[in-house]
C-alpha cells in the first residue's frame, strides 16, 4: 500500500489495541503501543531510500528483504528495543505483540497489490502478488480516516476500528469475487490464453487486463464485468542477437526483466546507435504504456545510456537517455 494508508493503519492499530485489557489499563503501555504501531506500519518500506540511488536498484529490491520472514520477526524486536527504554513502565510483552502485528499487517496487505512482496523469502524469492487491491485504494484509506475522525469525536477506538476492519474484510472478499468473475470472462473471450493478468486501479470497478497466448498479447480494460480488448500484438520472442545480448547486460533492463511478467520489445537502428526498448503491457493508460526500459548502444555495442521507470512523454525519455549513464 502507499505511505499514507500505512500511516492511518498504524494509527488504527493503536486504537484497536485499546481492546487489549493490558493496553487499556496502562497509559504508559497505550502510548508506547501507539508509537510502535505507527512506526511498525512504516518500517518495512525503509527500502524506499534505494530510489535515491537509481530506479534499477529500487525495482530489484523494494519490498524484498525488508518484507521477508526474517525482517517481519526482526523489526518488532528492534522497534520495541528502541521504544521501551523511553517508557519502561510499559508492558514489554504487549508492546512487542502489537508492534509485531503492525509489521505483519504491513507486509500482509502489500501481498494483495499487483506489485507484491517477497514475503516468503528466504524460502523462495518469488514475488507474491494477488492483484486485487490497488497500491492506493480510496475506500480503504477513506474508511480509516473516517474511523480516526470518530475516535477524535469520542467514539471508542477499539470497537470503531473493529468495525472498520470487519468492513475491510468484506471489501477484500468482494474484490476477490470480481477478479474471479473477470478471469472467467476473459478465458471465455480468449480460450487459448496461457496467462491472464487482471490488475486493480484506483477506481473500484475499473481493472487493467493483460493476456498472453502462445502467439499474441492482448491488452484490455474492464468496467464491472464488461471487458474490452484495446490493443493486440504479435508475441515475438526476444532474439539472441548481438544487440539484444549486449542490451540485456544493462542493469536497468535487467531490473525491468526481473520485475515485468508481460512485455513486448522493439529495436531501432540509427546512423550512429541502436535503441532497444522493452514495454510493460500491464499499465496501459490513455493509449500509452508508461513503464519501460530503454537501452541506447553505439555501433560497437557499448552501452551509452539507459533508463527504466515511468515515462509519460517521449521528450522526457530523450532527456533521461541524454543525462543518465547506462
Amino acid at each position: 500500500m502507499d505511505t499514507g494508508t500505512h500511516i492511518v493503519m498504524g494509527l488504527a492499530l493503536g486504537g484497536l489495541a485499546t481492546l487489549d485489557p493490558v493496553v487499556a489499563g496502562s497509559t504508559a503501555t497505550a502510548s508506547s503501543v501507539l508509537a510502535a504501531t505507527i512506526i511498525g506500519s512504516q518500517i518495512p518500506d525503509i527500502d524506499t531510500v534505494l530510489k535515491l540511488r537509481n530506479n534499477a536498484v529500487y525495482i530489484r529490491n523494494h519490498r524484498g528483504i525488508t518484507h521477508s520472514i526474517p525482517a517481519v520477526l526482526l523489526w518488532p524486536v528492534l522497534i520495541t528495543g528502541v521504544i521501551y527504554p523511553f517508557n519502561p513502565e510499559a508492558d514489554l510483552l504487549h508492546l512487542w505483540l502489537w508492534t509485531f502485528l503492525a509489521v505483519f499487517l504491513h507486509v500482509f496487505v502489500d501481498i494483495f497489490n499487483s506489485y507484491g512482496t517477497q514475503a516468503l523469502r528466504p524460502f523462495t524469492c518469488k514475488w507474491v502478488a494477488l492483484g486485487v487491491i490497488n497500491t492506493f485504494d480510496p475506500f480503504i484509506f477513506a474508511i480509516h480516516v473516517a474511523g480516526l475522525f470518530l475516535w477524535v469525536f469520542g467514539s471508542h477506538p477499539g470497537y470503531t476500528f473493529l468495525a472498520v476492519y470487519a468492513l475491510i474484510i468484506i471489501y477484500y472478499l468482494h474484490r476477490f469475487y470480481y477478479k474471479g468473475k473477470l478471469t472467467k470472462i476473459v478465458k471465455e473471450m480468449i480460450p487459448d490464453a496461457t496467462d491472464i493478468i487482471i490488475a486493480p486501479t484506483m477506481k473500484n470497478h475499473e481493472w487493467r487486463i493483460a493476456v498472453m497466448t502462445e502467439k499474441q498479447f492482448f491488452v484490455g480494460r474492464a468496467h464491472r464485468v464488461h471487458v474490452r480488448i484495446l490493443d493486440q500484438y504479435s508475441r515475438v520472442p526476444v532474439p539472441d542477437t548481438p544487440v539484444l545480448k549486449a542490451a540485456k547486460k544493462d542493469s536497468n533492463l535487467s531490473a525491468f526483466l526481473s520485475f515485468s511478467p508481460v512485455y513486448r520489445w522493439e529495436m531501432d537502428e540509427f546512423d550512429d546507435h541502436y535503441e532497444v526498448r522493452f514495454i510493460d503491457l500491464r499499465y496501459r493508460s490513455n493509449g500509452h504504456y508508461p513503464f519501460v526500459a530503454v537501452v541506447k548502444l553505439d555501433l560497437d555495442l557499448n552501452i551509452l545510456s539507459s533508463y527504466t521507470g515511468w515515462i509519460y512523454s517521449e521528450e522526457k525519455l530523450r532527456k533521461k537517455l541524454e543525462f543518465i549513464p547506462g
